[in-house]
């Protein structure tokens, strides 16, 4: 492989170098641009509050006594608090969030410690994790295909990819379970060419980080566990002996956070997969999971709208390119090569694919599937680098190749710059939180507003709107079936239920002799009634 590109690459390394260059610049740029103006959602909040180490029960106990509250006494759930220690913080995610791994947790408490705890400081992490997958990126494709021109085309398609440019500002784990892959995989790869023990540990070393990183990895590592045994024929080899040894020491290490979830089981966390699917439901979500790596407008399948059918012919371009990179890794690499990128991509697609067309639910969703789109970008990275640059690729054959790679990289840059500029994303839920910016305008419109609400709105609903609210504005929380003291001395009183409440509503109705007008979906306004 080091023969078919190495005059090429000789040739072309400055013009090629030059450009990675800026497409590193623009990708580092757009992972940092405009990073505290997108909606602080629901997940992220729910990410906040881990951090801070208390628990939603501490937090529903200590707001919703019917006092008047101003914005710090929330905020005060969303940043590290010298009342709780790293022991408060795995504690709370073992009781309510046990399907959570604490190592992106508690590496972010540390970090908001150090730079702050505003949205940009918390986000900040997961955009400077992002930039570790580069050079992790480029040892893959060292290891894998033995050859550096892949690695740097590679990196400059995930430079600009519109799906990690999103989960490389969102206060999630996505970011550092995506380098946590790339790095067990360059250990891997390593451990097998080189056949020493100190690999061996390092690998073993690195699952362990994987494990605590996402649930999702262990999928992963069983991949890479079938991925040893195809290579060694499924015999009983040296190579397979340190690989299995490997392997029950990083899971070893992961057994006490097993037993975590199985005795502390979350099944409330995960009740969004019970939506059922029709099949044409579930090929327009997954052809929109790996269309994203290279082309997103903000648009979802379950969106309405012309704009989305307009997109379908760049899909299907975007799918059939795909397919193509695939078939050229499967025909032109030895097993080694094919094999990792087959696997890597079925690690977690084939399963969620499975279930999602068995059981006709939404189980797949774009933050799961990441191993999988790392695995496609490996493959178009690869049908790139041959078919522009291989000396056995006649002239009008790279002229045809590097236009469609340059309208594949215009593709990436265009989404990043529409979503530089957006307020709320897709993997936002616009239709459920896409109120919030109108609410937050209404609510901020008035001189010295109060805003109502019950403790089952205060997280995430509450939360998340009390990022977009100005400092002037007081919250009154009560307990469920309970009724606020409404004072006098606020211009504008408003009344916030994302979960519905006859009983709050009909009570200050009742009870005050007021009038409720909605304002927005979630919102209404209290006047006295005539």
């Amino acid at each position: 492989m080091k023969k078919q590109f190495s005059q090429k690459w000789t040739i072309s390394k400055y013009w090629l170098r030059s450009l990675i260059t800026i497409l590193l610049v623009i990708g580092v740029f757009f992972r940092f641009v405009n990073i505290d103006k997108k909606l602080y959602w629901g997940d992220e909040v729910f990410s906040s509050l881990r951090i801070s180490g208390y628990t939603q029960s501490e937090m529903r106990k200590q707001l919703s006594n019917g006092r008047l509250l101003g914005i710090e006494d929330l905020h005060k759930y969303q940043y590290p608090n010298p009342e709780k220690n790293a022991i408060a913080t795995i504690k709370g995610v073992i009781v309510e969030d046990s399907q959570i791994l604490p190592l992106y947790i508690l590496i972010t408490q540390f970090w908001v410690k150090c730079f702050g705890d505003s949205v940009a400081a918390i986000r900040s992490f997961s955009a400077f994790i992002s930039l570790l997958a580069f050079p992790c990126l480029y040892w893959l494709c060292q290891e894998l295909f033995e050859s550096s021109l892949v690695g740097w085309i590679a990196i400059g398609l995930i430079a600009v990819s519109p799906i990690h440019i999103v989960y490389a500002q969102e206060a999630r784990s996505y970011s550092l379970s995506i380098v946590a892959i790339l790095i067990s995989s360059v250990a891997l790869l390593r451990a097998m060419r080189l056949k020493t023990n100190v690999g061996w540990c390092i690998y073993a070393a690195t699952l362990s980080i994987g494990f605590y990183t996402h649930l999702f990895f262990t999928l992963v590592a069983f991949a890479q566990g079938i991925y040893v045994l195809a290579i060694e024929r499924f015999r009983l080899s040296k190579t397979s002996i340190y690989y299995l040894l490997s392997s029950l020491v990083g899971f070893i290490s992961f057994v006490p956070w097993i037993w975590i979830i199985i005795t502390n089981p979350q099944p409330e966390a995960v009740t969004w997969t019970n939506i059922k699917q029709t099949v044409f439901m579930s090929f327009a979500r997954w052809a929109g999971i790996f269309s994203r790596a290279f082309l997103d407008l903000g648009i979802s399948p379950n969106e309405p709208g012309k704009l989305k059918f307009v997109l379908i012919p760049f899909i299907l371009i975007l799918l059939a390119l795909i397919s193509y990179s695939i078939y050229v890794v499967c025909r032109r690499t030895s097993k080694k090569v094919w094999l990792f990128v087959l696997t890597l991509i079925g690690s977690v697609g084939l399963p969620l694919l499975i279930t999602d067309f068995v059981f006709f639910k939404r189980y797949a969703t774009s933050r799961y599937t990441l191993p999988s789109v790392l695995g496609i970008q490996l493959a178009v990275a690869y049908l790139f680098t041959t078919k522009i640059t291989s000396i056995s690729i006649k002239a009008w054959q790279k002229k045809f190749w590097s236009i469609v790679a340059f309208m594949v990289i215009m593709g990436e840059v265009v989404s990043c710059l529409v979503h530089s500029q957006s307020q709320i994303w897709w993997n936002q839920l616009p239709e459920k939180y896409q109120e919030y910016p109108k609410m937050a305008h209404i609510i901020n419109q008035g001189k010295q507003p109060l805003l109502i609400s019950d403790e089952d709105n205060i997280i995430p609903p509450l939360q998340v709107l009390s990022n977009l609210i100005d400092p002037k504005v007081q919250f009154q929380i009560v307990g469920k079936n309970q009724l606020p003291e409404i004072t006098n001395g606020f211009s504008d009183i408003f009344l916030f239920l994302f979960e519905p409440s006859d009983f709050l509503k009909a009570g200050i109705e009742k009870v005050y002799n007021s009038k409720l007008q909605q304002v927005s979906t979630f919102l209404w306004k209290i006047t006295k009634a005539n």
